[in-house]
């Protein structure tokens, strides 16, 4: 097993290339399923949820060609044969009950295991299933598996009672080919679920007021569909930590293919904290200075401050000049990586869904364990500005949703390395 080593003290000064989004991938793979013919996807990172999606999809009888150097992905839904997504796919990554809507909206049925709970929190999968069944379709829940039935979905007036991203993207999915219209209304208006809309409609679907919290989706014919030719959008999360190690740093960063539009609530938190963030016509440049200001954060759904940009977040706290309190309001237990900044000096104190963290002069290095994949990436920017080693084992999770950030730290001057463990 991997592990990170880091040696901080280093200024991180140059350019650094922001990759696809992997939250904007895992949808739209599973909108191949809706067609007969090859689906291409471009800019795909290569991580590890996105090898766990084609495993799912070739189980599946999906055909898949990939070139990984060129981030180009191939995918034909023609030969589909199994409508079932096992637990051994599913427990490793949530996102795989993404193929739900699109098998029972073409195949009429799908049996996908449950996902359960997961290290930051519960998100079940209440939300999805009340609206197939407003759709028409039958749920039945036995063995630890889900399978929805629906000889042709019908359009329906949904509302989500809580923010649920894959919720709306798995029902939009579903609506696509219903008969008559299908609303969404307090949807998520997430940029990845903006994505998922556009592609669709590239691909014959009649969908209008995504990125808004009402989505209404026209069913179309099954035969109107036709495979899309569509670019990922950059990566909103890998851009904002990138944005936060250049100013914990007091680094000198230029961030290309930054989605800054879609990281306003970071952006503001960051000058707030000190920091020097312009726009560029070829990318964003984030100017890091000391001392850093502590600030107040909460997290919310978008476009509120992103819970995946919470731990690093606090990380840059935690050496700031004052006092910050951050609050978690999206999930439950998003807090694991308080004990591991700790074992490096923060001074953080828990109470309730609230962090305090009073800034300390430095922290210095020490062993690690991540947690989750945000997790990963704070204790990562910590270590980049610990005195001495820091050394992060179970890397498995940042492998999961940042591509070779090992590799990207070391390029704009971070001492940095992935060993054998």
């Amino acid at each position: 097993m991997d592990k990170i080593l880091i040696e901080g003290g280093r200024r991180l000064v140059g350019e650094v290339q922001v990759s696809g989004a992997k939250n904007a991938v895992l949808p739209l793979m599973a909108a191949s399923l809706l067609v007969d013919g090859w689906m291409t996807i471009t800019n795909v990172p290569q991580l590890k949820d996105i090898d766990t999606f084609k495993i799912l999809l070739r189980h599946l009888g999906c055909e898949i060609e990939a070139d990984i150097p060129a981030g180009i992905l191939k995918i034909r839904a023609s030969e589909v044969k199994d409508a079932a997504a096992p637990y051994e796919l599913v427990k490793t990554m949530r996102a795989s009950v993404l193929v739900l809507g699109p098998l029972v909206a073409r195949f009429k049925k799908a049996r996908v295991s449950l996902p359960g709970g997961c290290a930051i929190g519960a998100r079940p999968i209440n939300l999805h299933l009340m609206g197939l069944k407003k759709m028409g379709a039958s749920v039945t829940i036995e063995h630890g598996y889900v399978t929805v039935e629906a000889k042709k979905l019908k359009g329906a007036k949904i509302y989500f009672d809580t923010n649920t991203v894959t919720g709306t993207e798995n029902l939009m999915l579903a609506a696509v080919c219903a008969d008559g219209v299908t609303t969404l209304e307090n949807a998520a208006l997430e940029p990845e679920v903006v994505c998922l809309a556009e592609t669709l409609n590239k691909m014959g679907a009649r969908i209008t007021g995504a990125g808004t919290d009402t989505i209404t989706i026209e069913g179309v014919s099954e035969a109107e569909l036709k495979p899309a030719f569509v670019r990922v959008i950059p990566d909103r999360i890998e851009a904002g930590t990138f944005m936060a190690a250049a100013a914990m740093t007091k680094g000198n960063v230029l961030i290309k293919d930054c989605p800054f539009r879609s990281l306003e609530a970071l952006t503001v938190k960051l000058r707030e904290a000190g920091t020097e963030v312009a726009e560029e016509e070829d990318g964003v440049r984030v100017t890091g200075d000391y001392p850093i200001r502590s600030v107040d954060v909460k997290t919310l759904p978008y476009p509120g401050f992103p819970t995946d940009m919470q731990a690093q977040i606090m990380a840059m706290m935690a050496v700031g000049n004052g006092l910050s309190v951050i609050t978690e309001t999206v999930f439950e237990n998003r807090f694991m990586h308080v004990g591991e900044l700790k074992r490096m000096g923060a001074d953080i104190t828990i109470d309730g869904r609230s962090a305090v963290v009073r800034g300390v002069r430095g922290l210095s290095g020490a062993p690690l364990m991540a947690t989750d994949l945000r997790a990963s990436a704070s204790l990562i920017l910590a270590g980049l500005v610990a005195q001495g080693v820091t050394e992060v084992s179970r890397i498995y999770h940042l492998d999961r949703g940042y591509q070779k950030i090992e590799d990207k730290l070391k390029a704009l001057g971070a001492e940095i390395q992935r060993v054998k463990a």
